[in-house]
């Protein structure tokens, strides 16, 4: 899961998207508008990142929210840390 979740943030308009999703949930239209790119471009950035786990998708009525899940990341944070101590 490791590998998934860095590669998913090896993009830096991931790594937009997903700071963008840190403070609560984000529409998607927002995202678009954000990461100023064509929408069928972050759509296919935010199903690397669902896929990957690093964010949750929640739909209310017709919209797309989405959040970024914490403990993955803090998951991943933890796994660079024992990497980097020789762990």
């Amino acid at each position: 899961m490791i590998d998934e979740v860095l590669r998913a943030l090896a993009h830096p308009v991931r790594r937009q998207l997903v700071r963008a999703c840190l403070d609560g949930p984000r529409p998607a239209g927002e995202l678009v508008e954000l990461a100023a790119l064509a929408p069928a471009s972050v759509s296919e950035h935010l199903k690397v990142l669902r896929k990957s786990g690093v964010l949750v998708l929640e739909r209310r009525g017709r919209f797309r929210l989405y959040t970024a899940d914490r403990q993955v990341l803090a998951d991943a944070a933890r796994a660079l840390d024992a990497l980097s101590r020789g762990r």
